[in-house]
């Protein structure tokens, strides 16, 4: 069976998250680990991860996703911005240690004007920092749509953070359909070959995850809006190529639409109809 959820508010926690995930026919889900831009971040209550974990197993939720606050950016041209993006990615992968086994997504970043060879660098500075042999989570780069000076919009600039980073094996990527469509990677005409080119290029066993939204833009228009499945410059079709292609289907899909839980459910259940 397909593994798709949603995005999902985690400010009642775990447990909620994984009854609202089911009442929408969803078996897996994304949320921000504190506010998305990014403030302190809830205390965690060990017993709602202990009721959370026993009910994630019953009904067979697995691979939710963590994302982190859209605000960091560990590439900055300022020291202070690259720190506190250091320190709350820091805090949320020693919190991610209560639900071990899951990943965790963030941005990039945007070098702002320091160039994308500095970008990099700096991105690789702050993994080879926070993480650790002995974490259970895996962290997630996400492919971006190359608004502004943001890293990640090539395939070749994922590779270099990864091969800038020590501990490779604790690193992954969370491929956005609307985000690489956005960036000039053709996924509605040519799938096979933008697969083909992830993997001569990152290796598709780094995928771990997708993102599944249609986009408001049309192709390489590098402007990152997300729009309803089929609604957009994607449309149902290449999106049910995508959930369907061999070389992906065993992936957990995320839905980040613009929609509440009615309009998420819809999407699921549409999307399982494609299957």
């Amino acid at each position: 069976m397909i593994t798709i959820g949603c995005h999902l508010s985690s400010s009642k926690g775990f447990l909620h998250m994984g009854k609202e995930a089911v009442s929408i026919g969803a078996n897996t889900f994304q949320f921000f680990t504190r506010n998305p831009r990014g403030s302190k971040a809830k205390a965690i209550d060990e017993k709602d991860v202990e009721l959370f974990l026993q009910y994630a197993e019953e009904q067979k939720i697995e691979r939710i996703l963590a994302h982190a606050p859209y605000t960091l950016n560990a590439c900055s041209a300022d020291p202070s911005t690259r720190e506190f993006a250091l320190m709350t990615m820091k805090d949320d992968l020693e919190r991610m240690e209560y639900v071990p086994g899951n990943c965790y997504n963030f941005h990039p970043g945007s070098h702002v004007g320091q160039g994308i060879e500095k970008g990099i660098q700096e991105i690789a500075d702050t993994l080879n920092r926070i993480l650790k042999p002995e974490q259970r989570t895996t962290v997630l780069l996400e492919t971006m749509s190359g608004k502004g000076s943001e890293v990640g919009s090539r395939f070749e600039e994922l590779a270099q953070i990864i091969d800038q980073v020590e501990l490779k094996e604790k690193l992954g990527v969370c491929l956005d359909t609307c985000h690489v469509y956005d960036a000039g990677y053709d996924i509605v005409n040519d799938l096979e070959g933008v697969l083909e080119q992830f993997h001569r290029i990152i290796g598709l066993e780094r995928l771990r995850a997708i993102h599944v939204n249609d986009s408001k833009n049309p192709f390489a228009s590098h402007k990152d809006r997300h729009e309803k499945i089929g609604e957009g410059s994607l449309g149902l079709e290449a999106i049910r190529r995508v959930i369907n292609h061999p070389k992906l289907r065993q992936l957990p899909f995320y839905l980040e639409t613009p929609n509440e839980l009615e309009g998420y459910a819809a999407e699921i259940r549409m999307l399982r109809e494609e299957v």
